[in-house]
């Protein structure tokens, strides 16, 4: 089948974010099989501890667990009390959350993930760069889709300076862990509040898990609404075990800076600008991207275009095994 020259179709949902793979599969039948899916920036190696037991599935969560992951949780993000961090049904669950809770309107610092652009709506107005006066102001550190990043000592000055104005900051640290050095979770300031991902780093997005992390009276009110049952026995048990994992914790993000590494010499071999990311995707740029996107497709390689963006490509991070596919995929 010829690779098609434009996105249209079946498959225009490559413009709302990553994923949708069986799109992607309809749209292009005849590649081969099975699908590279590198549309997303999650872990091709995913924490391989165990799920819940089968017992475990017999029966309501244990309050009492969620507890405990959330106290886990904070010891991995470097949070002081528990309290502050709030177990949800993925980080996209949570930055939807927020906008029940936050009142005005918001400045989402662009581009930025297309979750905040919908879940704020017209609320939400993009930005070039942060905003001091807005009732809130949404950004992603390192940020999503370019892998932008704003040094911990200037974000921690800004939020400091708008909570004490009255007014909201909001940092999506979804790839907080392949960047720790950015990360201001463990920050008490009244009115920062930060989002966590599970799934991205650990490679198990099914898992539906991320944290709130904001000040204590918030967080009370959050747990209220969510209930004693917020997540599966699956999530649980995940994220008890990696969140506790240190070891695997340190191995993987030393194994995913040398993989991105190696991904970028991939990509520069085969005549396409690297402009940014992090360690678990890279931000490109191509004469064509939408041509690539659907060439790439045609040979069953999924990436990630963007529709006011005809120059720029994302790919995430293939897991050794598949660098030479990406290689040969990439071939005029």
């Amino acid at each position: 089948m010829a690779a098609q020259k434009h996105i249209t179709g079946p498959y225009i949902g490559a413009f709302r974010h990553g994923g949708r793979l069986h799109e992607a599969m309809a749209a292009w039948p005849d590649a081969p099989w099975p699908w590279l899916d590198l549309s997303t920036g999650i872990n091709p190696d995913p924490w391989p501890g165990p799920r819940a037991s089968a017992k475990a599935l017999t029966r309501l969560p244990d309050p009492r667990d969620l507890a405990r992951l959330e106290a886990v949780a904070a010891k991995a993000f470097g949070v002081a009390d528990p309290a502050r961090v709030v177990a949800v049904a993925g980080a996209e669950a949570g930055l939807r959350l927020l906008v029940g809770f936050l009142g005005g309107q918001a400045a989402l610092v662009s581009p930025i993930y297309g979750g905040h652009t919908e879940a704020w709506g017209d609320r939400g107005m993009a930005v070039p760069a942060p905003d001091l006066e807005a009732d809130i102001l949404v950004l992603v550190n390192p940020n999503n889709p370019d892998g932008r990043r704003i040094e911990r000592d200037a974000l921690e000055a800004l939020a400091r300076t708008r909570s004490a104005a009255g007014r909201w900051t909001v940092v999506d640290e979804s790839f907080g862990e392949v960047a720790p050095a950015l990360s201001v979770a463990d920050l008490e300031i009244e009115r920062l509040i930060v989002l966590r991902s599970f799934g991205k780093f650990y490679g198990l997005p099914g898992a539906r898990l991320g944290f709130l992390i904001l000040n204590k009276d918030m967080a009370a009110k959050v747990r209220l609404m969510l209930g004693d049952w917020p997540l599966s026995a699956d999530a649980l048990a995940l994220g008890l075990g990696a969140y506790a994992d240190v070891t695997w914790r340190a191995a993987t993000q030393a194994s995913l800076a040398s993989q991105a590494q190696a991904l970028d010499g991939l990509l520069a071999e085969a005549g396409l600008t690297v402009l940014g990311g992090c360690d678990l995707f890279r931000w490109v740029e191509v004469a064509d991207a939408h041509d690539l996107f659907s060439r790439l497709c045609a040979r069953g390689v999924l990436t990630r275009p963007f529709a006011d963006l005809p120059s720029r490509l994302r790919f995430g991070l293939p897991s050794g095994k598949d660098f030479n596919r990406v290689r040969e995929a990439l071939q005029p």
